[in-house]
């Protein structure tokens, strides 16, 4: 069982070391969130290591965040 104030069942702080610079990152290029995330872990794209490691780590939050989201609106959710 996962304790609370963790993420992927670490300290939130190791998960995280610097919150919101990737949103800073998509911001300073123009573009949102998302859209960076999807762009940065394009095959071919010349991305650092760590902004490809924070992109992956902005679309799992997201889809933690839409997942969180479906369970509380009290819809059925489909697994696709």
């Amino acid at each position: 069982m996962k304790r609370k104030g963790t993420l992927f069942g670490k300290p939130r702080g190791k998960v995280v070391k610097h919150p919101g610079s990737f949103k800073r990152e998509a911001a300073k290029h123009g573009e949102s969130t998302s859209a960076y995330a999807r762009k940065v872990l394009k095959p071919g794209s010349k991305a650092s290591k760590a902004t490809r490691k924070k992109a992956g780590l902005a679309k799992a939050f997201a889809t933690m965040r839409a997942e969180k989201s479906r369970k509380h609106s009290g819809r059925k959710t489909t697994k696709r």
